[in-house]
């Protein structure tokens, strides 16, 4: 008759185990993985949304800065000799009996479309009844997380 057979199993202790397994390295390296594909995801969502606020930032500079201008000739900004009522995005140029000084307006467009590219587009609209005007800025926002296409500040203020 056959002995049965005793199989003798080694003890492991914790003392003995050295090093890890190739399934704990694995699953680490999976993890550190979508931690850094996170933090990527985070970086560029931070990027888009701070090249949106410069964009504000810039947009409340050029308005201020065409403020300015029509402060130093308050009497013709009154009478509406640098208006532009609608969002414009060209170079106007004065028609025949037009009384409008369009060069004012080209020139701050002309550094308005420098700061934030060929598609921003300006207004100049000023109200001698209540001597105030209103100064606009309209841009491309659509890089912006959320972002809308066409993005709009205006400040009204007194001269």
């Amino acid at each position: 008759m056959r002995k049965p057979m005793h199989i003798q199993r080694v003890p492991r202790s914790p003392a003995r185990q050295k090093g890890s397994s190739l399934l704990e390295v694995l699953i680490a390296v999976l993890v550190m993985a979508i931690g850094m594909l996170g933090i990527a995801a985070l970086q560029a969502i931070t990027l888009k949304n701070s090249n949106s606020s410069a964009g504000r930032s810039q947009a409340v500079i050029h308005i201020y800065s065409a403020y300015d201008t029509l402060r130093l000739d308050r009497a013709n900004a009154l009478a509406g000799r640098y208006d532009v009522p609608g969002f414009v995005c060209a170079a106007q140029t004065a028609a025949e009996g037009d009384t409008n000084d369009y060069s004012v307006f080209n020139g701050w467009l002309a550094g308005l479309q420098g700061a934030m590219g060929g598609d921003a587009c300006g207004r100049i609209d000023c109200d001698q009844s209540t001597s105030s005007c209103v100064v606009g800025v309209q841009w491309n926002d659509s890089r912006a997380a959320g972002g809308s296409a066409e993005e709009k500040f205006e400040i009204n203020s007194r001269l």
